[in-house]
């Protein structure tokens, strides 16, 4: 993509180049426990491959998190390796059977609304995230939103689509939240403006009908929620919605900013230092859990 800024009377093109999605938490870790058992072989990629028969190139792939394998290819890559522990292959092939799981994309069957380049790596990280912070600035979480809200929301911001294709979408956005019932839900911390809710009162049914859906799902011991008052005034979450997504040990925290076109990762320490940053400053100027549920209960007595 090619974006062009003007200033002092010249136009300027600036390439701007989307960085993909991070690879699943799964690959992440099975490539690098493979990089480690071949680093202490002592073999070069060249010599594995004559050993096992496999093109360098998709060994480097692998050994990189780039593309998924099979239990066929890793067990001979153990054998290569000398690795005979039972614990220790059982360990690694469950890495891979784990990855090959989740390439069996449930959302894939939406293929015809979700753009795969804007959701699908999403998607794939939230299924595996152990933690998820989210700030919201305008809407409910989707998570957290209830079927008629989610439908009001995308028929308002996906003017392109007609009535199925909203429900198509309506329907993935639901079978998201069931990741948050599983006996290993992840942990959910949601900093929602008091713009989001105001900005529905036109809608009383619907609103109600949200803000009693929030009630319910705050009780739950993995699920926190935050509301962001208007007396916070100028704040740094004005620049936009964010999602930190957090992962077991070693893997890094990702954040996932979603814009009108295609999605932002960013994995680097110093990005994802200042989302925390701004995170931890949202939740400490909002109201704390207690102070939002009487806020929600205020807000129902309203309508």
């Amino acid at each position: 993509m090619v974006v062009y800024a003007s200033g002092k009377g010249h136009t300027v093109a600036m390439a701007w180049k989307r960085n993909p999605a991070p690879k699943s938490i799964y690959r992440r870790q099975l490539a690098a426990r493979l990089k480690e058992l071949h680093d202490q072989s002592g073999k070069t990629l060249a010599e594995v491959g004559q050993i096992i028969e496999v093109n360098q190139g998709s060994l480097s792939r692998i050994m990189n998190g780039d593309r998924g394998t099979s239990p066929v290819l890793v067990k001979a890559l153990l054998d290569c390796y000398g690795v005979t522990d039972p614990a220790v292959r059982e360990d690694i092939l469950d890495l891979v059977r784990a990855d090959q799981a989740q390439r069996q994309k449930w959302w894939r069957k939406y293929s015809a609304v979700i753009n795969t380049t804007q959701y699908g790596g999403y998607l794939e990280l939230e299924q595996s995230a152990t933690t998820l912070r989210s700030y919201e600035p305008q809407l409910v979480p989707g998570l957290l939103q209830t079927p008629e809200y989610a439908r009001q929301v995308i028929t308002a911001m996906r003017v392109d689509l007609d009535a199925k294709q909203v429900e198509a979408l309506v329907d993935v956005r639901m079978n998201r939240q069931t990741l948050l019932v599983h006996d290993d839900a992840p942990k959910l911390w949601a900093v929602i403006d008091e713009a989001a809710f105001r900005r529905i009162e036109s809608r009383p049914t619907v609103l109600k009908e949200q803000l009693e859906h929030l009630l319910d799902a705050e009780p739950r011991t993995n699920i926190t929620l935050q509301l962001l008052p208007f007396a916070a005034g100028f704040h740094p979450g004005l620049y936009g919605s964010f999602m930190l997504m957090g992962f077991p040990e070693p893997n890094p925290d990702v954040v996932w900013v979603e814009n009108l076109t295609n999605s932002v990762y960013f994995e680097g320490s110093d990005d994802v230092g200042r989302y925390t940053e701004v995170f931890d400053h949202l939740r400490a100027t909002a109201l704390g859990p207690p102070e939002t549920r009487s806020r929600i209960k205020s807000m129902l007595k309203e309508l």
